[in-house]
C-alpha cells in the first residue's frame, strides 16, 4: 500500500525544520522553504499568516514531537532496556547520520534557540516548550526502566543537554568523538540511578 504523500503545509513545516537544522533560522528564507517543499510560494501566506515566525515555531514544534516520539521506539528496540542503552540509541541516531552523510545538520530546536529565542518572544516560548516536549518522554522512559520518578526528570534534562552539547561539538570538530564520549561517560551514571528495590 502506498504511503500517502504529505500535504503542502506539512511539507513546508518539515522543510523548514530541515533547512533550519542545516543553515539556522536567519539563513532560512520563506522562498527556500517553499522551493525545498515543492510548494507554491503563494501557499506560504495561506498556511502561515504569521509569516516566518509562525513557520519557525511550527518547525520547532515538529522537531520536538519527532524527537519525543522516537524515545519509545529506541527503548522498545533494546533487547534489555536500560537508561544507558536508551541514551546510546539517542546518540547513535546522530553518529549514524554524521558517519553516513556528514556534519551539515544539527538540531533545529537548538538552532532556533541560538538564532531567534532572544529576539522573538514566541520563538523563545516555542523552544522552551520543545525541550519540554522532548524531555518528558525521556523522563517517562527512565521511570519505565526503574529510575525513581523524583530523579527521572533531572536525568532526562541531563541527557538532552549533554546530547545537544555533543551535537554542537561534533559539528564543530567534524568528529563523532564528543557524541561517543557523552554516551560512554554518562552511561554508568544513568544506570546507577535505577532503583534496586524492585
Amino acid at each position: 500500500m502506498a504511503v500517502p504523500e504529505r500535504g503542502a503545509r506539512e511539507r513546508m513545516v518539515f522543510s523548514a525544520a530541515q533547512l533550519i537544522r542545516r543553515d539556522g533560522v536567519a539563513a532560512t528564507g520563506m522562498r527556500e522553504v517553499a522551493a525545498h517543499a515543492g510548494a507554491p510560494r503563494g501557499s506560504l501566506q495561506h498556511y502561515f499568516p504569521g509569516g516566518k515566525e509562525q513557520l519557525v515555531n511550527e518547525a520547532v514544534d515538529w522537531a520536538a514531537r519527532y524527537a519525543g516520539n522516537r524515545v519509545a521506539r529506541f527503548l522498545a528496540a533494546l533487547p534489555e532496556p536500560t537508561p544507558s542503552g536508551l541514551f546510546a540509541e539517542m546518540v547513535r541516531q546522530w553518529t549514524d547520520e554524521y558517519e553516513s552523510v556528514g556534519f551539515a545538520g544539527g538540531c533545529p530546536v537548538a538552532a532556533a534557540t541560538v538564532d531567534w529565542a532572544e529576539s522573538t518572544a514566541s520563538t523563545r516560548a516555542a523552544v522552551a516548550q520543545a525541550f519540554a516536549t522532548w524531555t518528558a518522554p525521556v523522563a517517562q522512559a527512565l521511570t519505565d526502566v526503574g529510575v525513581p520518578e523524583e530523579r527521572a526528570a533531572a536525568l532526562a534534562t541531563l541527557m538532552v543537554s549533554a546530547l545537544e552539547g555533543a551535537i554542537l561539538m561534533a559539528r564543530a570538530e567534524r568528529d563523532i568523538r564528543p557524541l561517543t564520549t557523552v554516551a560512554r561517560e554518562l552511561g554508568p551514571l544513568l544506570d546507577a540511578a535505577v532503583s534496586q528495590d524492585g
